[in-house]
């Protein structure tokens, strides 16, 4: 008897329904074929278990299953259940009327209870876009998969379940999230916030700046300053996500497997920091099964890389193209797919080996030529994409101790989101552009103009201070996000003089 029954592959943040033909005739042989990886090949001593540990009949005569589409690989546990409802009803166990009506997809444990799945957000999107009835998975996985509108989704903890419910003996009530009130009852909930930070008032403005106009940034200052404080309380004052954009960071996060149990939605802005540790493929996606990586997961929030030049070279060099288009394609000889990386980009460092080189009260101890060989571990390509570089200093005993209440991040959010919507504005007939940090030389001709003051000003600072040729343009950018913050429709003087003191790594002496 043959049977069709309905699952679903991951491919990039996408899924492709894929067709199980189970057929069962005469001879003693048990067959899958169609790619399958070896997990789906496993999955035949897990079915057989599951299915005798609950006294369901496994057939003992010819089982072939045939994956469709042939020349699509098929990987991972997922496909246990599906093959394991084929084969009960190939061998009339369970009714095949409600069988083609849904997805089926879940991981079997040998007493048959189901674990749960990656990916199950696009592959409830790709059951509605296919006019399915429904999708039926592990019940950890109900929520995610919820969020799709128009779909009824069956979680179920236990193959007796799915059983009694194809066969029509239990009705199991589908899994209901209202999207739009999970959204918003979560929006602005901030679990770190900038009033938690004593002193650093100088470093709070350069990271409100950073967030206002979307800007990559880089701090630098000696160990116990406060670098990886502040930049943990950067997603804080960003503005909150929008639903299409809590929609894809979820189907990101759904897709890598990384989503919390029982959750529905991200509706906070990811923050992703990797250890110094990681490898090129970890960082940027890939693998013998694709997976994003930490660019694609800090899609829509930040990317913290702690001690920037402890990262391998070949590692930081990696993100110098995915900065810049804000969607990264791994390509291999047999596929070729393409994550999102829309991300702020925050790194922090010591200036130097013993950390405390331009430290107020420590003498630094490294010899000479030393904090220059340190800092020439970060390629000048990489720095070229960060527009605010900022000195941290130490906070003194007295701004540690004090009592004065400092601006939250809410606070702080709301200036941010007044700038960004006057980018948002500005921007709005260039797809792709949709804040100061992405503007091309065109917006910046037109954006960017300023007084002769302006152009003397900047001059002398390039002369002085030895900026190089390739801080002109970041200093207009972060200007024109200065004056967007104060609501200026001009870059002022005092705008360009504060972007100016954001490229101390641009100085050619600063190192010494």
């Amino acid at each position: 008897m043959l049977v069709k029954t309905y699952g679903s592959a991951v491919f990039g943040v996408d899924a492709i329904t894929i067709t199980m033909e189970v057929n069962v005739s005469q001879g003693a042989q048990f067959v899958i074929v169609g790619l399958p990886d070896n997990a789906v090949k496993e999955s035949t001593y897990r079915v057989e278990t599951a299915l005798k540990n609950n006294d369901y009949k496994m057939t003992r005569r010819k089982v072939i299953i045939n994956m469709a589409p042939a020349d699509i690989k098929k990987e991972g546990s997922a496909f246990d259940l599906p093959i394991a409802m084929g084969i009960l009803a190939a061998t009339d166990q369970v009714d095949t009327d409600k069988i083609s009506e849904y997805i089926i997809m879940g991981e079997l444990s040998l007493d048959g209870s189901l674990r749960p799945i990656k990916g199950a957000l696009p592959i409830a999107i790709q059951a509605r876009k296919e006019g399915f009835k429904g999708l039926i998975l592990p019940k950890l996985n109900a929520r995610e998969a919820a969020i799709v509108d128009k779909l009824e989704v069956i979680g179920i903890e236990h193959i007796n379940e799915v059983v009694s419910f194809l066969n029509g003996n239990e009705t199991i009530k589908p899994e209901v999230v209202h999207t739009r009130d999970e959204f918003f009852s979560n929006l602005n909930q901030i679990t770190q916030d900038f009033s938690d930070v004593k002193g650093q008032e100088n470093i709070k403005r350069a990271l409100e700046i950073a967030a206002a106009g979307g800007h990559n940034v880089i701090l630098i200052g000696p160990p116990g300053a406060g670098k990886t404080m502040l930049a943990k309380r950067l997603p804080s004052i960003l503005p909150p996500l929008n639903l299409h954009e809590a929609l894809e960071t979820t189907k990101i996060h759904s897709v890598a497997g990384v989503l919390p149990k029982n959750s529905a939605l991200v509706t906070e802005r990811p923050f992703r920091s990797p250890h110094h540790t990681v490898s090129d493929v970890a960082l940027v996606g890939g693998g013998n099964v694709p997976q994003p990586g930490e660019i694609s997961l800090a899609h829509n929030g930040v990317l913290f890389l702690d001690e920037l030049p402890e990262f391998k070279r070949t590692v930081l060099e990696v993100l110098r193209q995915p900065l810049e288009e804000r969607n990264v394609t791994i390509s291999r000889a047999r596929f070729s797919v393409t994550y999102p990386a829309s991300l702020m980009l925050v790194a922090s460092m010591n200036p130097c080996p013993c950390g405390y080189y331009n430290h107020p009260e420590k003498e630094c101890v490294c010899s000479p030529g030393v904090v220059q060989r340190y800092l020439n571990k970060i390629s000048g390509p990489l720095l070229d994409r960060i527009d605010l570089h900022v000195e941290v200093v130490p906070v003194s005993f007295d701004q540690l101790t004090e009592k004065k209440q400092t601006a939250g991040s809410l606070a702080i959010r709301e200036r941010v989101i007044k700038a960004r919507e006057v980018q948002a504005e500005r921007y709005q007939n260039d797809a792709g552009v949709f804040a100061n940090a992405q503007m091309t030389t065109k917006h910046l001709r037109e954006s960017c103009v300023i007084s002769a003051p302006g152009q003397a000003l900047l001059k002398t600072a390039m002369n002085k201070l030895n900026l190089s040729a390739r801080a002109y343009d970041r200093i207009l950018k972060v200007a024109r996000t200065i004056a967007d913050l104060a609501a200026s429709p001009n870059i002022q003087i005092e705008h360009l003089a504060e972007a100016i003191q954001y490229r101390n790594l641009d100085r050619e002496n600063w190192a010494g």
